[in-house]
């Protein structure tokens, strides 16, 4: 009876719609940013790090009022603290006379 007004062109996948849309939840997205943070230190810490604190804030829902979890917390300290390093090293690597003596 598609013909006549029963069609699926409407809402062809509102049957069996499984799993979540609207992404990863807030704990899987502050133990993803505590990676990224950790991995930071050791390489891509100027991607990595911006990176641990997306996820890290959007792990605490965006907000800094309320209840916040601990993998966010360390997801954004440990991320500013790569993100700042990192910094800091290409600022010293950019310097005139940089790797003499």
């Amino acid at each position: 009876m598609a013909g006549f007004g029963h069609g699926t062109r409407r809402h062809p996948r509102s049957r069996g719609w499984t799993w979540s849309r609207s992404g990863p939840d807030r704990a899987t997205l502050g133990i993803i940013g505590v990676i990224c943070a950790i991995a930071g230190f050791f390489v891509l810490g100027i991607i990595l790090g911006p990176v641990a604190i997306l996820c890290g804030w959007l792990a605490m829902n965006r907000t800094w009022s309320g209840a916040r979890p601990v993998p966010a917390i360390i997801a954004v300290v440990l991320g500013a603290i790569d993100t700042v390093l990192a910094i800091i090293w290409l600022a010293g690597t950019a310097t005139p006379g940089a790797g003499f003596f």
